[in-house]
């Protein structure tokens, strides 16, 4: 199947010496400015400073004093006195391999938030894409519902200014009145869709929401989707949340050896010396060494907690499996339906739904046509519009909820 390509026109909105955006450059400006990129930007660097405070080893302790040391016999006469002080510094040495895991845990810690930045801006890329061929096709639809509403005010102004004589030709004028004001709401309507989608854009590009855009011409192409199994394997290997899935669960394996490890105590070094002095000088120097012993508490409470966190967040990773591999499946589906329903049209639909239009117009005008045939080509061309129109945005909706799925762009 031949790819499609089908014709946004000019979206204009402002005043006409702006220079016009395309929709690649909104997207570009967008990841450049978007106010919230700082904040994934801002967990990047918690999580690395929780990584170098969990390598982090416990200062040591030093304790100091002083005393006077006195010395009596057996019957409380005094034999010396003198002064007396004492140094000692206490380091704690955790178990081996402790702080590794520890460390391991923040790296993962510092993968999450890396991706959650990697998904924010391809969402956010995304989102700039839809709201864009909103806005284009608002304008096709503001443009065709205003040439219509003109054609039939025009025309009920001038049947108006004839006085018709007789039933018929004066209802005709009415019908055509009526229908002009109809086909004025329905271009109000699209306006108000364009303002919606222009607010919104500058929105996330972090501009005022009045602030004027106008979008260059754009050639939108659709290739059929790739094969389904070849999309699910990019998603399996590229899509965000299963690729935070699998980080959780390599995260809560480390938890858990953590755990295990903790069973083991640490390890509290104390040297230190003593001196005093009176009759005679004494020194005391040595390192006392402490450990508590693993007997009441081994653990086990923090081990199975982990363990049952390490099911949870496996039994997840699955069905987040599952639920991809459907979302993936469903997506590609209704892209394929668009793609295919659109290879039904001609490139130039809308423009010989147009030139009906037109024509129609003429002929009425000199007499040629039925009011009820005028009528209908006018609203089957304001309806061809729509129908086009939709489909497109539904497949460009399908195709980058694809990407987002798969996590690679679609040629």
């Amino acid at each position: 199947m031949k790819p499609l390509t089908f014709f946004f026109s000019l979206l204009f909105l402002s005043h006409a010496s702006a220079d016009p955006f395309s929709v690649n450059s909104l997207v570009q400006k967008a990841l450049a400015t978007h106010p919230e990129l700082r904040f994934y930007e801002a967990q990047i660097d918690v999580a690395s400073a929780g990584k170098t405070k969990a390598g982090e080893i416990k200062n040591p302790d030093l304790m100091t004093g002083v005393g006077n040391w006195r010395v009596r016999d057996l019957a409380t006469n005094n034999v010396t006195d003198g002064p007396t002080w004492a140094v000692q510094l206490t380091q704690t040495f955790e178990w081996p391999g402790r702080l590794s895991l520890r460390k391991a845990i923040a790296q993962k810690d510092i993968e999450l938030a890396q991706l959650g930045l990697e998904q924010f801006r391809a969402a956010l890329a995304a989102k700039v894409r839809t709201i864009s061929w909103k806005m284009l096709a608002a304008q096709e639809k503001t443009k065709a519902a205003d040439e219509v509403a003109k054609r039939f005010q025009s025309l009920a102004e001038v049947l108006l200014q004839r006085d018709p004589a007789g039933a018929a030709p004066r209802l005709e004028a009415r019908i055509i009145q009526a229908s002009a004001l109809t086909l004025g709401a329905e271009a109000t309507l699209a306006r108000n869709e364009l303002a919606s989608a222009r607010f919104e854009l500058n929105q996330l590009l972090g501009e005022k929401a009045e602030h004027p855009l106008e979008l260059k011409m754009e050639n939108l192409t659709l290739n059929p989707p790739p094969a389904l199994e070849s999309l699910l394997v990019n998603a399996r290997k590229k899509n965000f949340d299963l690729r935070a899935r699998i980080i959780d669960v390599q995260q809560q394996g480390y938890e858990v050896k953590l755990a295990e490890n903790e069973r083991w105590p640490s390890i509290t070094v104390q040297p230190y010396i003593q001196r005093q002095q009176n009759e005679t000088r004494e020194t005391q120097v040595g390192i006392g060494v402490s450990i508590p012993l693993p007997l009441w508490n081994r653990n086990k409470g923090a081990i199975d907690a982990a363990k049952a966190k390490e099911v949870q967040a496996e039994v997840m990773l699955t069905a987040q499996m599952r639920q991809l591999e459907r979302d993936v499946a469903a997506q590609a589906s209704h892209y394929k339906i668009h793609v295919e329903e659109l290879a039904k049209w001609p490139a130039d639909t809308l423009d010989s739904f147009r030139k009906a239009a037109a024509e129609a117009d003429e002929h009425y005008r000199l007499g040629a046509l039925p009011l009820s045939t005028y009528t209908e080509l006018q609203r089957q061309y304001i309806d061809s519009v729509k129908a086009v129109l939709e489909s497109q945005l539904g497949a460009v909706d399908a195709r980058l909820q694809l990407e987002q799925l798969t996590g690679s762009k679609l040629n």
